[in-house]
């Protein structure tokens, strides 16, 4: 067992199956928003779906906390800990916000573009499940971080190419007002991910 390991294993595991089990949620979110815009029929009942497992994330947030409350000896830093949990929280709440907003605003077709980029955000959740599930692996998880920190910048380059797209080709101000909300909590979502690997970096490093 490698000494990074042990700083943190004896202390407290369960910890980590939580970051587990809440980086796992994410990426539930994120497929279940992906698979909604290309399917899109029965949208409320699918977003109802997205909104079930955001709750299922803040339950697993509340669950974290409480246990940073009844514990004494930390894995790692209280402060990063927290940091963590709310990254993660703040990811899947996004989910939610976007798929949220096409029963809100009453979307009726899917933009196009609009699945290539839901399908970045997807895999950056599956990076940041696998950073998480590799810090005992600095290594590892760091090749992790570098890929979500790759398709942040993808994330951003499509969501500002669909954003001019937007503004040449629709003339209705509303719908370019949806669509541009839309657009940007999707790719806020990305930028999110990257937050969550940032601290996970700052972990290893700190305890290297």
């Amino acid at each position: 067992m490698s000494g990074f390991l042990q700083r943190f294993m004896p202390r407290d595991g369960d910890f980590f199956v939580l970051f587990q089990k809440q980086a796992e949620n994410i990426v539930s979110g994120a497929q279940a928003f992906t698979r909604m815009l290309e399917h899109y029929t029965g949208v409320p009942e699918q977003v109802q779906i997205i909104k079930a497992i955001e709750h299922q994330g803040d339950e697993l947030t509340h669950q974290i906390f409480r246990k940073l409350n009844q514990t004494f000896i930390t894995p790692f830093d209280r402060e990063d800990m927290h940091e963590l949990c709310g990254t993660m929280d703040d990811v899947i709440d996004l989910i939610d916000a976007a798929a949220s907003r096409f029963v809100l605003y009453r979307v009726d077709a899917i933009r196009s573009g609009t699945i290539e980029l839901t399908k970045v955000l997807a895999a950056a959740t599956l990076e940041l499940s696998a950073a998480i599930h590799a810090m005992e692996t600095p290594d590892k998880a760091l090749h992790r971080i570098i890929e979500i920190n790759r398709l942040e910048n993808e994330s951003d380059r499509i969501c500002r190419t669909l954003i001019a797209q937007l503004f040449e080709e629709e003339k209705d101000p509303v719908q370019i007002i949806k669509w541009k909300e839309i657009f940007e909590v999707i790719e806020t979502a990305v930028d999110k991910c990257e937050d969550v690997s940032n601290v996970i970096e700052s972990v290893i490093l700190k305890n290297a």
